[in-house]
């Protein structure tokens, strides 16, 4: 769009918003008016709640005035924090990351994170989906310590020259990144219910705020400060990803931290919550 509306007065950029704007407006008014919101006692013929990931089958009702005061809320906001510090670290600088490590040119660069934008979104269908089997305590326990492992192996595939399987490693790497991202609604609603379950993820979303402002600065900050110590390009990255694979850990930690909300934080059945 920026070459399309680029001109001798403009970049472009005014004009490619306002397109960008557009095409949202029509999908999100779409999205809203084809959605609706089913009865109260409404659930599919035959259907009987279970638990899953451990949580209990007598349904959970916490309003986002008391959820986000509660260590569960802020556990949550970590687990988040750090899966996307990881993941959009490398996904916003994979361009010149594969470049220098590997000596190829912008349009191969260009390519590689394109590819990694595949299996950003492929991700968000796969490990969200098998998520509803595994729970999501267990499935982010994966995210985390498999992701610190591959994280460990980047450094070892340059330092081998093997470029297609960096691009692998990085590749599942970004997809548990986009499946991180895609999984915490429903652990939201397996610990805090469905009642504000919505209000709940805008608060806790900040966490991804936080991340895209974190991540790509520590790759960026890191390695350009090792590249003007004289450090080579390709082992630039190394720490690094060593960092990354640290911040994963804890996650994994705050995860496994994570319990039931206690009681007290509940609603009655008087104020919307379970009878």
């Amino acid at each position: 769009m920026l070459e399309r509306f680029r001109g001798p007065a403009s970049t472009g950029v005014a004009e490619a918003f306002l397109a960008m704007a557009a095409a949202y407006a029509v999908f999100m008014a779409f999205g809203a008016a084809s959605i609706r919101v089913p009865a109260s006692d409404w659930k599919p013929a035959g259907w009987q709640p279970k638990a899953v990931g451990g949580t209990s089958a007598v349904p959970i009702a916490v309003g986002v005035d008391r959820a986000w005061k509660t260590p569960q809320f802020w556990l949550l906001w970590a687990v988040l924090a750090l899966n996307v510090t990881a993941g959009i670290g490398i996904l916003g600088q994979a361009s010149l990351m594969c470049q220098d490590m590997f000596g190829v040119n912008a349009t191969v660069g260009a390519g590689f994170a394109g590819l990694l934008s595949i299996f950003n979104m492929g991700g968000r269908f796969v490990w969200s989906s098998t998520s509803d089997r595994t729970g999501r305590k267990a499935i982010y326990c994966v995210y985390f310590l498999l992701g610190a492992a591959l994280y460990a192996l980047l450094p070892w595939t340059q330092g081998i020259g093997s470029q297609p399987l960096f691009v692998a490693v990085a590749a599942v790497i970004i997809s548990m990144y986009g499946g991180g991202f895609a999984t915490i609604p429903a652990y939201l609603r397996d610990v805090f219910g469905t009642h504000q379950v919505g209000a709940i993820h805008g608060r806790l979303i900040t966490a991804w705020s936080f991340a895209a402002l974190v991540g790509p600065q520590l790759v960026n900050h890191l390695s350009t400060a090792r590249k003007a110590a004289g450090v080579p390009k390709a082992e630039a990255y190394n720490p690094t990803l060593h960092l990354m694979c640290g911040l994963l850990l804890v996650g994994c930690v705050c995860n496994l931290l994570v319990k039931p909300v206690a009681e007290r934080h509940r609603l009655a059945a008087s104020e919307g919550g379970a009878a």
